[in-house]
């Protein structure tokens, strides 16, 4: 059995904030479970119905009877699995708020913008992502078209809108004056969509700058998504303000980050893009350019260590934390 499960609902982003955390904490091929519950569990997880053990379907159900040395759970499918893992013997960290008291998991880690209170919290500022020194470099040598690209190279990161987050073509309006006001037509711009991005989005930003070199990632039908790329060798970075993810990562470079129209959101995720302001990591459309040096903001690595400390994994023969770089 892997010394690793992590347990998600499939969703890419739940899979990479758990992959992310099985690696640093020196787990390099931990055990990926997509699961998918059915009714009642699928719409009362994480809580423990009767029969839980069996939300998940048979393979899962058997496997709980040989639990791994830690179970890492994302999102509310996965906060009822790695509890129902720790119930039998593993250890158990969840990521994401599971909404019910965190004393059923050995560890919860919740971004501060959740405000999540307990004794065995973790609160970072941003989402858990693999984005560091190491990372960068190996996405530059993967990716040395970009490199190739005239600067200054900025770097375009599309989301969509979300319900916190409304993202309209008053927006793209704001997005665009941002963008001639930091002279983006004088280098190279290359965009990145998500799968949450518009249609509309899409059409609009197939035709950004058309005279400006650097490229458009628009979906699948354009190739590999060049993302770790356009993260790697950007000069400074435009994200739309509906992506925790796309944000951290972001942050996580040594360049500026705009976030224009901040002012969209409301609640979390407000607070969340507070805090990176406050800091100074994110500007609005009207800041100048950031002052330099940028301090990346990477809090990966403390993480991993308090929970091998905390979760008491730094024994003989346990897998060992990787050094930083």
């Amino acid at each position: 059995m892997s010394e690793c499960w992590i347990v998600t609902d499939g969703a890419a982003g739940n899979v990479r904030q758990a992959m992310a955390l099985a690696q640093a904490m020196g787990f390099a091929t931990p055990r990926q479970w997509d699961l998918h519950s059915a009714a009642p569990w699928r719409w009362l997880a994480p809580r423990c119905l009767p029969r839980a053990q069996h939300a998940f379907g048979s393979a899962f159900a058997h496997a709980l009877a040989r639990p791994p040395m830690l179970a890492i759970g994302c999102g509310r499918q996965g906060a009822l699995a790695s509890r129902l893992l720790r119930a039998a013997g593993a250890k158990a960290v969840q990521i994401l708020d599971p909404r019910i008291d965190s004393r059923h998991w050995d560890a919860v880690i919740a971004p501060a913008h959740d405000a999540l209170a307990g004794r065995n919290v973790i609160s970072p500022l941003c989402s858990l992502h693999p984005v560091d020194t190491t990372w960068l470099a190996a996405a530059r040598r993967a990716h040395p078209d970009l490199g190739a690209l005239p600067g200054p190279r900025t770097a375009v990161l599309l989301g969509g809108p979300i319900a916190t987050v409304a993202l309209d073509a008053e927006w793209w309006r704001g997005v665009l004056a941002l963008l001639e006001r930091l002279r983006a037509s004088d280098g190279s711009v290359l965009v990145s969509a998500s799968r949450r991005t518009p249609a509309w989005l899409r059409a609009a930003a197939q035709t950004l700058f058309p005279a400006t070199p650097g490229l458009r990632w628009l979906g699948e039908g354009d190739g590999e998504n060049p993302y770790p790329g356009l993260l790697a060798w950007a000069d400074r970075i435009v994200v739309s303000p509906d992506s925790v993810n796309m944000i951290s990562e972001a942050c996580a470079t040594e360049v500026p980050v705009w976030v224009p129209s901040m002012a969209l959101a409301r609640g979390r995720h407000a607070r969340f893009l507070r805090a990176l302001q406050a800091r100074g990591r994110i500007h609005s459309e009207r800041d100048d350019a950031a002052p330099s040096p940028i301090v990346p903001l990477i809090e990966l690595p403390a993480i991993a260590r308090q929970l091998r400390a905390s979760l008491m994994l730094d024994q003989p023969g346990s897998p060992q934390t990787p050094p930083l770089p």
